[in-house]
């Protein structure tokens, strides 16, 4: 289940997956796919009843490279044809049937705090920061932040949220529902492992079952939305404001947004 970049150990019925990319954990198809695997893996080990998903490095994930693909795209270096797009592999996440523990230690930013929502639950500290900062870089919003934050936090917030890109310290994340338990940093992980050994007590079958039945509408909401997001982001990725709100972000300067 192990590879270069996602980690695997099991400690009774416990599973720790840890993202091996540090510092920021950047994500891309690679990284999901592989981590889709791993899950997938876990699903069919009957002596895993919960899963601890954590991450190396000063970041739980700071999302996707985008100043790396724009500064390509400038140099005219074509991006590599992939098989398969990155939210196909975020779809095959969602269909985990363990309950999965985040432990979000840094920051968990975009396609980071997408990921984060997958979880079923969410460990942070006062460190960490989270955000759906998408629209402050001329971007739209994805990895199903469209319909996971809502459910969440609410329309309203949500809505805030991912409009303004606002960024939330992890103590704020949990008053409003984004997050669920607040500690220590050096805490973090072992919070969420304490919190897979509670659901491990649990009858298994039970917890899976619950979970779905809970989830029922997770996938196709999740499905759908990623749909879409790739849809307006491919569009948007071609604008003059996605490239300034990168190049600004590189930078560390309020982008000049022109709407063209």
């Amino acid at each position: 289940m192990s590879s270069e970049e996602i980690g695997v150990s099991i400690d009774g019925h416990v599973a720790i997956v840890e993202l091996r990319r540090p510092p920021n954990n950047f994500i891309d198809v690679e990284l999901i796919g592989h981590l889709a695997n791993a899950m997938e893996a876990l699903d069919k080990n009957v002596m895993v009843r919960a899963i601890v998903l954590a991450a190396a490095g000063k970041h739980f994930s700071a999302g996707a490279n985008l100043g790396k693909r724009v500064a390509d795209e400038e140099a005219g270096k074509k991006a590599p044809t992939q098989p398969k797009h990155l939210y196909h592999e975020a779809q095959r996440l969602v269909q985990t049937k363990k309950p999965i523990v985040a432990a979000v230690h840094g920051s968990a930013i975009g396609a980071g705090l997408g990921l984060a929502l997958v979880a079923d639950f969410r460990v942070t500290c006062k460190e960490a920061r989270l955000a759906a900062n998408f629209c402050a870089l001329g971007y739209h919003p994805g990895f199903g932040l469209t319909y996971t934050l809502p459910r969440l936090v609410g329309h309203q917030t949500a809505k805030w949220l991912m409009l303004t890109g606002k960024r939330l310290p992890g103590e704020e994340a949990v008053k409003i529902g984004l997050a669920d338990r607040l500690v220590m940093q050096d805490q973090v992980r072992d919070e969420a492992k304490a919190m897979a050994l509670e659901l491990a007590k649990s009858g298994p079958l039970a917890v899976q079952a619950a979970r779905e039945t809970i989830n029922t509408e997770l996938f196709n909401g999740f499905r759908a939305a990623t749909e879409r997001e790739a849809m307006m982001q491919m569009m948007l990725r071609e604008t003059n404001d996605f490239r300034e709100g990168v190049k600004a972000g590189f930078d560390r300067r309020e982008p000049v947004f022109t709407g063209t």
